[in-house]
């Protein structure tokens, strides 16, 4: 009985992770609002090449708050609207 607790625990923490690793999108990188330490938001709004979606991370904190790093990289799924 407690590995099937154990495996289940463990089931439930890897859906909880795959739920929060997924980047959200957005149209601008204006709608970013709350930017947190390490979260990652993917802004399409065409500055990068074909295939390719800017992302935005909440790279490190300063006295001012969460600083922005963005970069190109590649497109999964459809494009969105």
């Amino acid at each position: 009985m407690p590995l099937r607790r154990t495996t289940s625990l463990a089931f439930l923490i890897s859906i909880a992770l795959a739920a929060t690793a997924h980047a959200t999108t957005v149209g601008r990188e204006q709608d970013i609002v709350d930017l947190k330490l390490g979260q990652r938001v993917q802004v399409d709004d065409g500055t990068c090449p074909a295939g390719q979606v800017k992302e935005v991370r909440g790279a490190r904190m300063s006295d001012k708050g969460v600083v922005r790093t963005a970069t190109c990289v590649q497109r999964y799924g459809p494009k969105t609207k």
